[in-house]
Formats: structure tokens, C-alpha cells, sequence
């Protein structure tokens, strides 16, 4: 007794003929992965509600296509780690700039000229003033107490009132900036200008703070190829923060001709005439670069210009072969594409205005003909449409 198995059209579509031959399920081709069935109705639905004006289905969100089954040894994709950006160099944060606490520079000549009168007061108190200056101060006789402790501490603390006023007059000018320190510790930058009065007993380090340009040496680079070049470089910046840029640097400048370096042997340099923008687009890239390697450092870089590139002696003759062969091969490449132009120009308005009636040999000959022509006289420097004219009559003859 045989057994045959009726599959409804749905079921047999969906499985293939083995599966209908037989009436058993076929075996996975992949057996560590599950699939999900999504219904077919839900595919080709162009209105969200149902077609009844219920509310329209909502179904949790399920894997489409391919699930991963738990406990067959699968382990996730390790993420690769995003390329991460340089690190800029550290400073303490802590230290930035600030103004310093000074006084204007009458404070200072009044300090002083109290010193001095003091002085010369204990002097006549001690009776050690020359008579000479006395009269000339118009000062009473004496009292003649001669040099005691009193007399002493007298002149202690004149002399120091003195000193401390005199001492600490200085005299700030536009474009300069003092860095002041107590004992290792910053105490603020100055950059007011005219007569101060600063703590003599700070330490003061002059920085100049106008903008400057540095022209630098011969630097080594290298093109997008990889051919090595010479560039010299223009840069033009300024101290913006003078504390970290004294304090936070052995040598600001130094710092800066050798970040300029490094970012040279990190950017390629195009020469001029090499395309993709040349020197300003390698300039652009430089500035971005140096700009933000000095800005923790306090310094402000407003631009980063190669002035003059060229090759580097060992490669400089073969370059400038090879770039003296691309200019020939390019020139010869315009000049053939003029000529070709103006042959099929001659030739259609030749055939359209029925001047001529040739057939494929004529025309062959023509166009070599007019082809030598407009070649010869584009090397001699003459007009093409005489050529193309003398040769044209000569064919019509």
C-alpha cells in the first residue's frame, strides 16, 4: 500500500522540491543559525491601520533575518578601537596668566624721596650732618647725639624705604611683558606700560609679546610621493599666554622651530605647479597643525607659509626631467587635439556644403593631408586657415 502526502500551494511554495517529493523537512544548511519567519502581509501594507479601522497591529521588534543560537560557541565581533587623535602636550592647567599687583611709579618716587629725607634727617640728629649741608638746608644747629642705637635704626629703616622705592621703579614698554616670581612661584605677568612700581623683591623675566615671524632654514620634507624635498618656511605668531610660555617651556622658540619641523615630516609638500593646491593647501594643513600643538604651550600661530620649494640636490636633475617631459608630453597632447579639431571642421564643412563629393579613400587622404598641414604650420607658426585653404584647393584640383 503506498502513501502519498497532499501539501496545500502555500506549504509547497515556501520548501523546496526535495521536501515535497519526500513529504519530510529539509535539513539546515547552516546549523548554528536560526531564522525568523516575517508574515508576508506586513510587507506590502501601504496603510499603518487595519483594513476593519481597528487599531493598527503592533508586533515587538524580532531578529529579520539571522539570530545567533545560545550555546554554540559564537562569540561576538570585537569592535575595533577608533583611530584616536594625538596627544597635546601637558601643562598644568593651574598655570595660566594673570596680572601682577604693581603700583604706578609716583608710589615709588615718593617712597624713595621719604628714604633719602629720612637719612638725611638721622644724620642731623646724630650731628654727622656737614655743616655746609645744614646751611644749605637751612637747618638748626645740631643736637650732637652722636651715632646710637636710635641714630642706627634711624638709618636702617630710611635706607630701606629708600632702596624698596628706588629699587623697584621700572619701566614698562608696549610690547613687552615682565613674568614675575617670588621665591620659584608665579606671581603674575605685567604688561602695563610707562613707570611701575614692582615688588623689588620679585624676579622678573622680560618676554616680548608683538607679534613675530620667523624665516626658517633649509627643513627636509617630502612630496605625496615620497620624493624628498627642501622648504623653507615663513611663520608668523606671538606669546599669547606669557606664564606657560615661560614657565611651562625651557624655550618657547626653540619649542616652536621644532614643532614646525615635525609637522613638515608629517604633511607632504606640493610643489608649485604639482596640483592638488600646491604650497597653500600644504600651508593650510601646517598652520592647523603647529596651531595646535603650541596652543597648550601659550603660544599663538597665525600662519605656517612654505616660501620656496624645491627638490633636494640628489633627486633635483631626474625632477626636473621629468617635469620638462610632462610639460612636452602635455603641449603635444593640446596641440594634437586642435589639429584634429580643425581637420573635421574643414572636412564636414567641405561634404555639408557640397563643395566636394568624396568617398572613403579622398576622405583618408584629406584628413592626412589637411593633418600634415595644420601640424606644419602649427610648428612654423602660421595661420591654420591658410594652410587648411592651400591644402583644400590642392585636393579640389
Amino acid at each position: 500500500m503506498s502513501t502519498t502526502t497532499s501539501h496545500t500551494p502555500s506549504e509547497s511554495e515556501g520548501r523546496p522540491q526535495a521536501a515535497t517529493a519526500t513529504g519530510t523537512r529539509p535539513a539546515r544548511l547552516i546549523q548554528n543559525e536560526s531564522t525568523t519567519e516575517i508574515p508576508v502581509h506586513l510587507l506590502f501594507r501601504d496603510d499603518p491601520g487595519d483594513p476593519d479601522g481597528r487599531d493598527p497591529v503592533r508586533m515587538p521588534p524580532k531578529p529579520a533575518v539571522v539570530g545567533r543560537r545560545q550555546g554554540t560557541g559564537e562569540l561576538p565581533r570585537a569592535n575595533r578601537p577608533a583611530p584616536g587623535r594625538r596627544p597635546l602636550p601637558w601643562i598644568d592647567p593651574e598655570l595660566a596668566e594673570r596680572p601682577a599687583r604693581v603700583l604706578p611709579g609716583a608710589a615709588g618716587v615718593l617712597a624713595g624721596a621719604c628714604g633719602v629725607t629720612g637719612c638725611l634727617a638721622a644724620s642731623w640728629w646724630a650731628g654727622v650732618l656737614p655743616p655746609l649741608a645744614a646751611q644749605a638746608l637751612r637747618l638748626p644747629e645740631p643736637a650732637g647725639a652722636g651715632l646710637g642705637p636710635a641714630q642706627w635704626a634711624a638709618y636702617a629703616g630710611a635706607g630701606l624705604l629708600g632702596a624698596a622705592g628706588f629699587g623697584g621703579l621700572a619701566r614698562g614698554r608696549t610690547g613687552r611683558a615682565w613674568v614675575v616670581g617670588l621665591f620659584g612661584r608665579y606671581r603674575g605677568t605685567v604688561r602695563r606700560t610707562g613707570l611701575l612700581w614692582v615688588n623689588p623683591l620679585l624676579r622678573r623675566r622680560r618676554v616680548d609679546v608683538r607679534l613675530r615671524h620667523w624665516r626658517s632654514e633649509v627643513i627636509p620634507a617630502a612630496d605625496p610621493g615620497g620624493t624628498p624635498l627642501r622648504v623653507v618656511v615663513l611663520v608668523v605668531w606671538r606669546v599669547r599666554d606669557t606664564a606657560r610660555a615661560v614657565l611651562g617651556l625651557e624655550d618657547h622658540e626653540r619649542y616652536l622651530r621644532e614643532c614646525v619641523e615635525a609637522a613638515l615630516a608629517r604633511v607632504p609638500v606640493q610643489p608649485a605647479g604639482g596640483g592638488r593646491g600646491g604650497p597653500a593647501a600644504a600651508g593650510e594643513a601646517l598652520t592647523r597643525l603647529v596651531t595646535a600643538e603650541t596652543a597648550p604651550a601659550g603660544l599663538e600661530v597665525f600662519s605656517v607659509r612654505p616660501l620656496r620649494v624645491e627638490y633636494a640636490p640628489e633627486v633635483a636633475a631626474a625632477m626636473e626631467r621629468r617635469r620638462i617631459a610632462a610639460l612636452d608630453a602635455r603641449e603635444r597632447a593640446g596641440l594634437l587635439s586642435s589639429v584634429v579639431d580643425s581637420v573635421e571642421d574643414t572636412v564636414t564643412r567641405l561634404t555639408r556644403r557640397g563643395l566636394v563629393d568624396l568617398d572613403d579613400y579622398e576622405r583618408k587622404a584629406l584628413v592626412r593631408d589637411l593633418t600634415v598641414a595644420f601640424c606644419a604650420g602649427r610648428g612654423e607658426r602660421v595661420q591654420p586657415g591658410a594652410a587648411a585653404s592651400a591644402t583644400g584647393m590642392d585636393m579640389l584640383k
